[in-house]
C-alpha cells in the first residue's frame, strides 16, 4: 500500500464543472499536480458534464491526465449496492463535495485512502488536525483536503491562466497603446447584474480619460448589444468583432482578452470569474449573493457590496463607488 504522501493514483471527484466552477477550482488543480508531481490524476465529474474536457482543456494540460464525466456517480441511494468505477483502483480518492449520500457512495470505490470534508471528515481514512475548523471559501475548503491527505501545507496560489492562442488573438482585437478598461454587464440571473446604465455612465467617464471601454457580453447579453453600442459608442465589442470577423471566440478568449485590460468592473457571474482567469485588477460588484464563499480568482481585487449602502439589491451601489474603486486599481498600473 503506498503512502498518503506519494500515491501514485490520484482521483478527484467533483459533481460537474461549468466555467466559473472550474475556474475557482484551478488553484485546487495546480496545487494537486506540485504536491504529487509524478502521480498519475484523474478528475471525475460524476452528475455532469466538466469543461476540462473541452473549452478550458488546454488549461489543465499536464495537470490532469484523465477527464471522466457525465457517469451518474453520486445521484441515487440504489448505487450504495454496486462499486463505482468497477475495475478501477486508486492510491487516493478525494471528495471536493459534502453532500452525505455522494460521501458514501464514492467510499466504495477501490482505493487505499479516502479524504471528503463531508459530516465533518467522518468518512474520510485521513483526517485533519485537532480543532479544525471549516474554512469560508470553497477553494481554501478542498486545499485543506491536500492537505489532509498530504501531511503538508499547501498556499493559495492565484496566477493568471494564459493560451498562448487565444492570447495571440486577443491582441489582434485589443492592439497595443491603448488602455483598455473591461466592463462585465450580464450574470446568470438578472437579481445579480448591476444597472446596465450605470455601466454604460462607466464607460463613459472612461472615454473621457482617455481609457477604451470593452464590453465583455456573453451569449445571454447578445440583445443587449445594439442598445449599449448606441449608449456608449466609445466601447469595443470584441467578442462581437471576433464573431463577425470569424475569429475563434470563447472562455479561453475571453480570459486574453482581460489579460489586454488594465482593470475591470464586473457583476458576480461566470464572465466575472473568466476576466479575474486573466489577472486584471478587477472591482467585483455583489448583491444578494454571498461574495466570501467564491470570490473571483485574481490577485488584485476590490469588492463593492450592497450591504454596503443598506441593501442586497445591486442597484444600491452607486456609480461613484465603482467609479472610485476602478480609479484606485488604475493608479496601481
Amino acid at each position: 500500500m503506498t503512502t498518503p504522501s506519494a500515491p501514485r493514483t490520484i482521483l478527484a471527484y467533483v459533481g460537474l464543472d461549468l466555467i466559473g466552477d472550474a475556474l475557482m477550482k484551478m488553484p485546487f488543480v495546480r496545487a494537486m499536480r506540485e504536491t504529487w508531481p509524478d502521480a498519475r490524476i484523474t478528475w471525475l465529474a460524476g452528475k455532469g458534464k466538466t469543461v476540462f474536457s473541452g473549452p478550458l482543456a488546454p488549461l489543465v494540460k499536464g495537470l490532469i491526465d484523465e477527464v471522466i464525466e457525465d457517469v451518474g456517480i453520486g445521484n441515487h441511494w440504489t448505487e450504495l449496492v454496486r462499486r463505482p468505477l468497477p475495475g478501477r483502483h486508486f492510491d487516493l480518492v478525494i471528495d471536493t463535495q459534502r453532500r452525505v449520500l455522494t460521501t458514501l457512495i464514492l467510499r466504495r470505490l477501490d482505493c487505499d485512502h479516502f479524504v471528503s470534508g463531508s459530516a465533518n471528515f467522518a468518512f474520510s481514512t485521513l483526517k485533519p488536525r485537532d480543532g479544525y475548523r471549516k474554512p469560508v471559501t470553497m477553494i481554501r475548503q478542498i486545499l485543506d483536503l491536500i492537505e489532509v491527505a498530504s501531511s503538508t501545507t499547501v498556499e493559495e496560489k492565484i496566477a493568471p491562466l494564459y493560451d498562448p492562442d487565444s492570447y495571440a488573438r486577443a491582441t489582434t482585437l485589443l492592439p497595443d497603446g491603448t488602455i483598455y478598461v473591461g466592463l462585465v454587464p450580464g450574470a446568470g440571473g438578472r437579481h445579480k447584474c448591476w444597472p446596465r446604465e450605470r455601466f454604460v455612465e462607466i464607460g463613459k467617464r472612461q472615454a473621457a480619460r482617455g481609457r477604451v471601454p470593452v464590453m465583455i457580453l456573453g451569449p445571454d447579453e447578445i440583445p443587449w448589444h445594439d442598445e449599449l453600442r448606441s449608449t456608449l459608442p466609445e466601447a469595443r465589442f470584441p467578442l462581437q468583432e471576433a464573431a463577425a470577423r470569424g475569429i475563434k471566440t470563447g472562455p479561453l478568449l475571453t480570459i486574453a482578452l482581460a489579460a489586454r485590460m488594465a482593470a475591470a468592473a464586473s457583476n458576480d457571474s461566470g464572465g466575472g470569474h473568466l476576466v479575474a482567469a486573466g489577472g486584471v485588477p478587477l472591482v467585483s460588484l455583489w448583491g444578494p449573493t454571498v461574495m466570501e464563499k467564491a470570490p473571483p480568482q485574481t490577485p488584485t481585487l476590490i469588492t463593492v457590496l450592497a450591504r454596503s449602502y443598506g441593501s442586497t439589491a445591486m442597484e444600491a451601489i452607486p456609480v461613484d463607488a465603482v467609479d472610485e474603486a476602478l480609479e484606485t486599481l488604475l493608479k496601481k498600473t
